[in-house]
């Protein structure tokens, strides 16, 4: 009996010096997050590489876009190498918080829910929710998307900003998509009415490819965009913050605003 009491207290004792160290190592973890990326040497972003003209592929397959230049120049500036990480987007939180990349970088909305759980950078991009019909049809404004069916990006801001609209009641159909893209070619051969995504990626999209679209003036909502890191790796975004406000100083982070958007619409703020 008292055997089997001692090996019970035994396997408690061990249970509890197991937990203490796993959180021993989680608390290293979360507090040496700038110290373990410069160890590693690496920096891996992870991205939604169909999302132009954040990140996307070119014709040589090669992913590029702002975020990606911005990000070479930040990885350049650490000292570290950039990886790229294409993953499904909304599985992008599970990726992060599974540590198989560092931070989430690829034109993604500020929103409640993200400041809740993600460390966020300083806002880096305005950015508008529109609405892109062809521009033959007859929609000109929100009242004309009744019985219309629309497609959105499955697991972005913009899928939720619309089923929380007062319009969402008298579409006749959200149809949700992996990327932008597939529901522009749905668009195109009439499958669905109208497109709902970011503003900086319609224009980029619809002037790149000459596309007889255009953007309603009515939109849903104004938004920035941010860099996503783990809740508790603060080091890490507190060192790339101070890049992007060195990079907005000497100029360098204008040039790529204006290599991918015609001018420098960078909303980063100098201390």
């Amino acid at each position: 009996m008292k055997n089997k009491i001692l090996l019970g207290v035994l396997i408690i004792i061990f249970i509890i010096t197991g937990a203490l160290l796993v959180a021993k190592i989680k608390t290293n973890e979360q507090g040496n997050s700038l110290e373990k990326i410069m160890k590693k040497g690496t920096l891996i972003v992870g991205l939604d590489d169909s999302f132009p003209p954040m990140g996307f592929r070119d014709e040589n397959n090669e992913i590029v876009g702002f975020d990606i230049d911005v990000a070479k120049e930040v990885s350049k500036r650490l000292g570290v190498e950039l990886i790229l990480q294409p993953i499904s987007w909304t599985a992008k939180e599970q990726e992060l918080n599974s540590y198989n990349i560092d931070c989430i970088w690829n034109g993604m909305s500020i929103n409640k829910e993200r400041e809740k759980a993600m460390c966020l950078s300083l806002p880096y991009l305005k950015n508008n929710m529109s609405f892109v019909v062809k521009t033959d049809e007859n929609i000109y404004s929100l009242e004309d998307l009744k019985g219309k069916i629309i497609g959105v990006q499955s697991g972005s801001t913009a899928e939720e900003i619309l089923m929380e609209s007062e319009i969402y009641a008298e579409i006749k159909e959200v149809i949700s998509y992996t990327e932008n893209i597939t529901a522009f070619m749905d668009m195109e051969i009439n499958q669905i009415d109208c497109v709902f995504l970011d503003n900086v990626v319609a224009n980029y999209y619809i002037t790149s490819n000459n596309k007889e679209y255009r953007i309603l003036s009515e939109g849903l909502q104004e938004e920035e965009y941010a860099i996503g890191f783990r809740k508790q790796d603060k080091e890490l975004c507190n060192r790339i913050n101070e890049i992007l406000i060195e990079m907005k100083k000497d100029g360098t982070l204008g040039s790529i605003s204006t290599k991918w958007f015609g001018s420098d619409i960078n909303i980063i703020k100098e201390k």
